[in-house]
């Protein structure tokens, strides 16, 4: 990572500006020398004799532009050798002037730390999963545009050793202990030398007033000297002094605050300056989520190809307009209100409408030829992958996956604002269902799941606000998988009763039985066996009606383990009986010598060892003809343990011998479960 000394106001994980100044980090000695000393100043605890009870919190006060994300990182760049624990990053507002929540910054810093966090998790628990964690790092923590005090306390360890540094427009006055630096201007001889970096020595040295004037002008904040330096550079012919009398000029902004109006009037003369495309794809980029275009995302939203859309950003990016990040460019956030203000009072409402589409439909297109691209040659996914244009397919998985794992964050960002937006649902409702196909066959959904909880959530949200019935129930049963995966076992089940009614609403009968079933599942999982039969028992016979011989088979064994748990064993065995008939009558052999074992289980549970002995051989016997030494192998297992009951230990011991023949040296036999998979 690269420390720069610029901040042009928003998160800047590319570590700064590239001014060609080089890589040496401009002024606020002042600054970076009191927050050394802060660092090193005892604390009220330790005056009174008594060790310190958390972290020390530092905050960089200052307006966007003033450099303040910079002197933060440079801040952490000169402490890293006393946090062997290294740096980690929680961004608090994005860009465009939007409140991260704090689950997601929570988040964030926990897949930093290697921590992982369940899906469906609350803010509680996900802060106090982050101070845990912090607690026993010697880190530091940089918190980025911090908009709320209380969501930075939540965040502080009870770990003196740690530190963290908060970075803010304003006074954090909520947080005990705060020890703030508030930002002004750069001081003139700092500025100067970032206008040189720009413009070369020689326009500076032959007329310093000018350069003088220009900083003044400026306020001496980092943004607006950066932008009047991108301005020059592209103007070789220009003098300083010309910029300065350009700045002059131009009247300010009545509806910025004082301390805003030099960067506006900055930003202005650069605008002005621009070609009609150029302008209008800088206002465009209003619009890109989360701050961050690539040349797909601004070719989409301008509408011209992708090639063009590269050599714009670019252009805009020397300009100081943008920032580079490797193959991305971020509008800093210190001019997204610029833009987003331009945007509104230059395009016209449909035009921006049709811009937000083009960007949403070249997402979709992309998730997909990501998704497609896993699937296997001669598919229909891949078929349909080589239709697509060249600029819009992967060649290989790994380049896919590279490109969801750089992307990650920035498309998430994009299906919450496109559902935030509201007035193109059926183009976010495809991107969140491309987002989770990509996302669940590149990390599966184990992995992804956090991920998928959240999206998943978005997908409700549309669902209730369009009155969509059959995907609000597909919504939630989807979230009550997860919620059920993580040990939420009462939200899960609130969440299948809903999907119920849902499905009952859109007439959708595989919502309707499947909700079914997991509610029986959930109250199985209760230890409430009345209710998961009962349920159980209303799923199957829905499947019943429709003819559904698999789904009925394995609802025969559900109905089974919930009578074997609540000690109806006469109920129990005619269950799996049952379930044993309908394994046959698919030709399921496997299954049907697994039902067959959890017949012999309840025979013997009920005091019957000889019907258990005899059923049990039959179960060895389809287990072999299925061909499954693994499954014949727990069952001879079983045999002899049920020889054992009945005095036989010569007998069991030959089931054993027989077991381990079977096994060899590969491992021991499995247990045989009383149900499905899903069980």
């Amino acid at each position: 990572m690269t420390d720069q000394a610029l901040d042009l106001g928003g998160p800047d994980r590319a570590g700064g500006v590239r001014t060609g100044a080089g890589d040496r980090f401009l002024g606020r000695h002042r600054e970076l020398t009191s927050l050394h000393a802060d660092i090193e100043r005892a604390g009220l605890d330790t005056l009174a004799g008594r060790k310190a009870a958390r972290a020390r919190v530092l905050l960089i006060a200052g307006r966007p532009g003033s450099g303040r994300t910079a002197l933060a990182e440079e801040l952490a760049r000169s402490l890293a050798d006393r946090y062997p624990d290294g740096v980690v990053r929680a961004r608090m507002t994005e860009p465009g002037g939007r409140p991260v929540p704090l689950e997601e910054s929570a988040r964030s810093l926990l897949r930093g730390l290697g921590v992982a966090a369940p899906p469906g998790a609350g803010e509680d628990e996900l802060t106090e999963s982050v101070r845990e964690a912090l607690a026993v790092r010697r880190v530091l923590l940089l918190v980025d545009d911090a908009h709320d005090a209380e969501h930075v306390d939540l965040l502080i360890p009870d770990n003196p050793d740690a530190l963290v540094v908060a970075v803010s427009d304003g006074p954090l006055t909520k947080i005990p202990g705060v020890r703030p630096c508030t930002l002004g201007g750069m001081d003139a001889k700092s500025a100067i030398e970032l206008l040189t970096g720009f413009t070369g020595e020689v326009r500076i040295t032959v007329d310093p007033q000018a350069a003088e004037a220009v900083a003044e002008e400026c306020g001496g904040q980092p943004a607006a000297l950066v932008l009047l330096g991108g301005w020059l550079a592209a103007r070789p012919s220009s003098s300083v002094a010309d910029a300065a009398r350009r700045l002059r000029a131009l009247p300010d902004d009545g509806q910025q605050p004082s301390g805003g109006r030099p960067l506006a009037r900055a930003f202005r003369l650069v605008y002005e300056s621009l070609p009609p495309t150029s302008a209008r794809t800088l206002r465009l980029l209003a619009l890109a989520p989360a701050g961050t275009a690539d040349a797909h995302t601004a070719s989409a939203l301008a509408g011209c190809s992708v090639s063009a859309a590269q050599t714009t950003l670019e252009s805009l990016a020397s300009l100081g307009l943008l920032r580079r990040a490797d193959d991305v460019f971020e509008v800093p956030g210190c001019l997204a209100g610029l833009l987003k203000a331009l945007l509104d009072a230059t395009d016209r409402p449909s035009e921006v409408q049709l811009a937000r589409a083009r960007m949403l439909e070249r997402t979709v297109r992309r998730l997909q030829a990501c998704r497609a691209v896993t699937e296997p040659d001669g598919s229909p996914a891949r078929r349909k992958l080589a239709g697509l244009p060249r600029a819009l397919r992967f060649t290989s998985v790994a380049e896919a996956d590279a490109w969801l794992d750089a992307r990650r964050e920035v498309l998430l960002a994009s299906a919450r604002v496109a559902v935030d937006d509201g007035e193109l649902d059926t183009l976010a409702r495809r991107l969140v269902a491309g987002l989770v196909r990509a996302l669940a066959a590149h990390r599966g959904t184990d992995a992804a799941a956090a991920d998928l909880y959240g999206l998943h959530r978005l997908v409700l949200d549309v669902a209730q606000r369009r009155g969509l019935h059959r995907e609000r129930a597909a919504a939630l049963l989807n979230l009550a998988d997860l919620d059920a995966g993580t040990g939420r076992t009462e939200e899960a089940l609130a969440r299948y009763r809903e999907a119920l009614d849902a499905g009952r609403l859109a007439r959708d009968a595989y919502a309707t039985g499947r909700a079914m079933e997991s509610v029986g599942g959930a109250y199985q999982e209760l230890g409430d066996w009345q209710r998961a039969a009962d349920w159980y028992g209303r799923a199957l016979a829905q499947r019943q009606t429709r003819g559904e011989w698999a789904d009925e088979a394995r609802l025969y064994g559900r109905l089974g383990t919930a009578h074997t748990y609540a000690g109806r064993y006469g109920e129990a065995l005619r269950s799996w009986r049952a379930a044993v008939a309908g394994h046959r009558r698919l030709g399921d052999v496997p299954a049907q010598a697994r039902a067959l074992s959890e017949v012999a289980r309840v025979q013997e549970y009920a005091g019957r060892p000889q019907e258990s002995l005899r059923t049990c051989r039959e179960a060895v016997e389809w287990a072999r003809r299925a061909g499954d030494a693994r499954l014949q192998a727990a069952l001879q297992l079983r045999l002899a343990d049920t020889l054992e009951r009945l005095a036989d230990p010569a007998a069991a011991q030959l089931h054993r011998h027989a077991a381990e023949r079977l096994l060899g040296e590969e491992g021991s036999a499995y247990e045989i479960r009383s149900g499905s998979k899903e069980d």
